[in-house]
């Protein structure tokens, strides 16, 4: 064996100690590897420049899943108390930098509710009435009688354009006219607005037979001021139409007081005796009518009893009386031996001054009563004679 030259680089085979090179990689002697100090100078370098690494952590699948959870509910318990804290009126503040402006808020007041006036009542409208078609009769005839417009008429029974459909004995439908309403008021009312408005008015519901010359002369007050405060265009009045009867208008009346104010109308007398469809014979010389009473008559006040012969046609009595019954004249009583249909009905009147003659004048009060009937003979049946 050789030995190397002591200047020259070795290593010690650290198994059997034997020296070797020094960049010798196996003990030619025992066979251990080496390393040679190049490479432990080269691993020692790449220590010192390689960098510190940052700690791993690892998780299972389970593990960060039950993590994910946690955090999930975490927040939603965070919400729910922010949430709450907004509804109980907690406001949510919002920490500010350091140096930054904080926007204030605007607080808008809330506006107050302004009273709501009281509503207009409105007038409800009447149900159409029934007409039936006489001979002559033609809507333009019929729509002018009424006060209304042909194209009402038309609408309501379904009748075609021109109305040439209709017929004798035909019931039509015929809706009561829409009183014109009165010109709004103005800020500064004149002085017709202020009389209407200071005028004293009383409400009255148009009874059978009554018609716009008769509410006159009840309550001593012009057509024209009637219909002027009724809105109306013709002097036609329906059953069950409401009006206002304008007192300021009255007619001035002579002497130092005024005439009262008239009464309201009267209602039906309710008829009594004789029971309807009665019958009276030869027997029967004096029939008496009775009624029961509507209250005190006053006295310029009586009751109209009507008093007429069906069968003839020809007599009729009309007389006027404070009781409340009457005794038909025996000069009523049939002559023949026919059965005789009377018929009667009763009303109250009222006075309202004198005729050319001197004859008192009357009129309605109130409403009228039912008619009734009853058969009178007047005359016994003749028997057959015997041959």
């Amino acid at each position: 064996m050789s030995l190397e030259p002591a200047s020259q680089k070795s290593q010690i085979c650290p198994t059997c100690g034997t020296r070797l090179s020094e960049n010798a990689t196996r003990c030619l002697v025992c066979g251990t590897e080496l390393k040679s100090k190049a490479a432990t100078k080269a691993k020692k370098a790449d220590t010192v420049v390689q960098a510190s690494r940052m700690p791993e952590i690892t998780l299972s699948l389970p593990a960060a899943l039950a993590a994910l959870v946690i955090v999930l509910l975490i927040g939603a318990v965070g919400i729910y108390f922010v949430l709450s804290s907004g509804a109980t009126g907690a406001s949510l503040v919002t920490p500010t930098a350091e140096g930054t402006s904080t926007a204030t808020a605007t607080i808008t007041p809330t506006a107050t509710e302004q009273p709501t006036g009281t509503p207009i009542p409105t007038q409800t409208p009447l149900p159409p009435f029934d007409y039936t078609v006489k001979t002559g009769d033609f809507c333009g005839g019929i729509a002018a009688g009424f006060g209304i417009s042909v194209q009402s008429i038309v609408l309501l029974n379904n009748l075609d354009a021109a109305c040439n459909n209709i017929s004798v004995g035909q019931t039509l439908k015929i809706p009561y006219p829409t009183p014109t309403p009165a010109p709004p008021p103005t800020t500064i009312p004149n002085e017709a607005t202020q009389t209407a408005q200071a005028c004293e008015k009383v409400a009255y519901t148009v009874q059978a037979n009554d018609t716009l010359s008769t509410i006159a002369l009840n309550y001593d007050v012009p057509q024209d001021a009637i219909k002027f405060y009724n809105g109306l265009s013709t002097d036609n009045v329906l059953l069950g139409q409401s009006l206002i009867i304008p007192l300021c208008e009255r007619f001035a009346t002579p002497g130092p007081t005024p005439t009262a104010t008239p009464p309201p109308p009267y209602p039906a007398p309710n008829l009594l005796l004789p029971a309807d469809g009665a019958a009276f014979t030869l027997a029967n010389d004096v029939v008496t009518l009775q009624w029961a009473s509507v209250g005190a008559l006053r006295d310029n006040e009586r009751y109209q009893v009507i008093i007429e012969d069906v069968t003839t046609g020809e007599l009729r009595i009309t007389d006027y009386v404070t009781d409340t019954k009457y005794i038909v004249p025996s000069t009523f009583q049939p002559n023949d031996n026919l059965a005789h249909l009377i018929r009667w009905w009763v009303t109250t009147v009222r006075q309202n001054g004198v005729d050319e003659q001197g004859q008192p004048v009357w009129v309605s009060a109130g409403a009228v009563s039912e008619k009734r009937g009853f058969t009178w003979v007047g005359v016994a049946v003749q028997g057959t004679p015997k041959p």
